[in-house]
């Protein structure tokens, strides 16, 4: 994102305040860091510095120890899994299929096809299109905005500390356990079959 602001010829936006955005659609994001409301007309050349910016450090995403695994035993106990995220949808597709997680995923909802987070409108439609309830629902979050996207929602979240969200902000948000692991996941997942 400081990169895209820095090819726009604007002064790059401080770590925390992008670190701040993470998790809203690119344009909610954009315009939040946009401080200055003259500088609105730059929006879209922002936008697109941040794609091109975005698929070369894509080259470089890592997954967490143990995502395959955990995915697959939830699969495997019962879960129906989905995806929510800030990102685009055709992005979300793409780290998707890179990393072979496709399979592992019966929805996604992505800001660009609805509302941003926290809106709850990600997961309220994740839950119409699978049929379940907000009793049978979880969000799995990293971000501030994904446990005020559950806390809209009525659904309960589960922070995780290693990503972009501090451990004490997301349980003041609402997160009703904030985990360090990726494995700990299954430990509040019995199988259902």
């Amino acid at each position: 994102m400081q990169q895209a602001f820095q090819n726009s010829g604007l002064d790059a936006p401080d770590a925390g305040a992008v670190n701040g955005v993470i998790g809203l659609s690119l344009h909610e994001a954009v315009r939040r860091l946009l401080t200055d409301p003259e500088q609105k007309a730059l929006m879209e050349s922002i936008m697109q510095g941040y794609r091109e910016c975005y698929r070369v450090a894509e080259q470089h995403i890592t997954l967490y120890p143990g995502v395959h695994e955990v995915l697959g035993e939830l699969r495997k106990r019962g879960y129906w899994l989905g995806v929510v995220t800030g990102k685009s949808l055709p992005g979300v597709k793409r780290v998707l299929e890179t990393f072979s997680l496709s399979d592992y995923f019966y929805v996604i909802r992505s800001a660009d096809c609805t509302h941003s987070k926290p809106h709850p409108a990600m997961v309220s439609e994740c839950m119409a299109e699978l049929g379940i309830d907000v009793e049978r629902t979880v969000v799995v979050g990293d971000a501030l905005f994904d446990v005020q996207m559950a806390v809209a929602a009525g659904v309960p979240c589960i922070g995780v500390s290693f990503g972009v969200g501090e451990r004490d902000e997301l349980l003041e948000a609402g997160a009703e356990v904030v985990i360090d692991e990726f494995s700990t996941l299954l430990n509040y997942f019995p199988p259902l079959v």
